[in-house]
């Protein structure tokens, strides 16, 4: 008999599926599609509070005058929590196929409110001290991990044939946290107070872990081994990609989440514009499916390749706003370089897949056995890598508010940090030329070379 989700028999105790085949044709279109799209939609909204909460520092950070900390010392509380998420995002990625996608949904959702209920208590005490700000900030980081639990989870779900429509629906619900809280925060603080900034957003999570433990499920089928990833970081591929990352993905969150504060640090006349800073993180969550739009039709490596010159350009335009003091100039040039950042996320992500299947069929002919158990390989290791490099580029968001920081801290302003965030830049593109995009004599239909190193 086959099994579907009406069935008793469907879900064991603790609502885990035991039977769950969605490249069957008959029971996706049975149940199968229903059950995929229940658990996405409460997927979506759980990770979507995570990016709130991991990212809502960087308005908090701006309103915490009264504190007299300088401006390296809020970078640093702003940056913390992109250290901490990223660090997590490696062992979230292995939690539902370990605890299940709804349990571990639960957990990391009601964990978000350590972070939320904290920040209330910190604001509300005018003696806090910095070290404590700093720790409570660092637990913010929780959210950042939420990502990965939430794409891994995702992808045990849909056929192979959907899985990148469900991802990159459940990666753009996530990202628009960035711009969502800062586009709610300055209102709530404006009318309730600092400490409203966590606590705003209580019900919400507890909503989203009541959501996901009625409405959510489990997958025996989810299997995850770390052996896997390991050997994935053992890769030159790997690490390549990871790089990439770090200037695409690392640079989104790491510009996203300094926008306010650079905009009140170094246009303090015109810090009513931090109201506007949501546009930035907006503008690059919702550009980031035309990457890999783009990447379809021209290629991954061509589309990243042309995108790190576009951010080069990008970034030596902010540093002309800000030489010449012009806030219309640095607004624009900083809003095309989130953009870029955004176009980057899609193409880069988009090059991972077709750059282990490009090395993993060279030289076999298509339909043949030992075709297919390529591409099977190189689908599970691609799925590795793709763990690993997400949490490697986060990084790049503790490396763009630390640069910043450190620029103003040793100079008094921000454009030492976009010189090397363009020298950065000049690398991938390099980078992106010499491995995937220079002759090789075997190439992927996709236009990526398969890499050489």
């Amino acid at each position: 008999m086959t099994v579907t989700q009406e069935t008793p028999t469907a879900h064991q105790k603790g609502r885990w599926i035991g039977d769950w085949r969605p490249d069957d044709p008959a029971f996706w279109a049975a149940s199968g599609r229903r059950t995929a799209r229940r658990n996405l939609i409460f997927s979506i909204f759980a990770e979507h509070l995570g990016f709130t909460i991991w990212t809502v520092w960087s308005i908090v950070a701006v309103k915490l005058g009264s504190y007299h900390f300088s401006t390296d010392q809020l970078f640093w509380i702003v940056s913390l929590p992109n250290l901490v998420g990223s660090t997590l995002r490696i062992p979230y990625t292995f939690a539902p196929a370990r605890f299940g996608g709804r349990n571990w949904t639960i957990v990391s959702a009601t964990l978000l409110l350590v972070p939320a209920v904290l920040l209330a208590v910190a604001v509300n005490n005018p003696g806090t001290p910095f070290w404590a700000f700093l720790v409570i900030a660092a637990t913010a980081g929780l959210g950042g991990g939420n990502f990965a639990s939430s794409m891994a989870n995702i992808t045990y779900f849909y056929p192979q044939n959907k899985q990148g429509a469900a991802l990159g629906l459940n990666a753009a619900g996530g990202n628009v946290g960035v711009s969502s809280v800062q586009l709610v925060m300055p209102l709530v603080i404006g009318g309730f107070g600092l400490a409203a900034a966590g606590l705003f957003w209580v019900p919400f999570i507890v909503a989203a872990a009541i959501g996901a433990f009625l409405c959510m499920d489990n997958l025996t089928s989810a299997k995850a081994e770390p052996k896997e990833m390991a050997r994935a970081a053992g890769r030159a591929q790997t690490w390549i990609m990871s790089v990439l990352y770090i200037g695409t993905f690392g640079s989104f969150i790491g510009y996203s989440t300094a926008f306010p504060l650079l905009i009140k640090s170094q246009f303090a006349e015109h810090a009513s514009l931090v109201s506007l800073a949501f546009l930035g993180p907006l503008v690059g969550s919702l550009i980031r499916p035309a990457g890999g739009w783009l990447s379809d039709r021209l290629g991954g490596a061509s589309v990243t390749f042309w995108n790190f010159a576009a951010m080069i350009a990008a970034v030596l335009l902010v540093w002309q706003g800000l030489s010449a003091h012009s806030i219309g100039l640095f607004f624009a040039a900083y809003m095309l370089l989130i953009a870029t950042s955004g176009i980057g996320n899609g193409s880069t992500y988009r090059m991972i897949p077709a750059i282990f299947r490009a090395r993993a069929v060279a030289g076999l002919e298509p339909g043949t056995p030992e075709h297919e158990e390529a591409v099977r390989v190189a689908r599970r290791d691609s799925a590795a890598a793709i763990g690993f490099i997400s949490a490697i580029g986060a990084f790049g968001g503790f490396f763009i508010n630390r640069g910043f920081g450190s620029s103003i801290a040793a100079t008094g302003g921000a454009g030492a940090a976009f010189v090397a965030f363009a020298a950065f830049y000049a690398v991938c593109f390099a980078l992106t030329w010499f491995c995937y995009l220079r002759t090789t004599g075997v190439r992927a239909a996709t236009s990526l070379a398969a890499a050489r190193v």
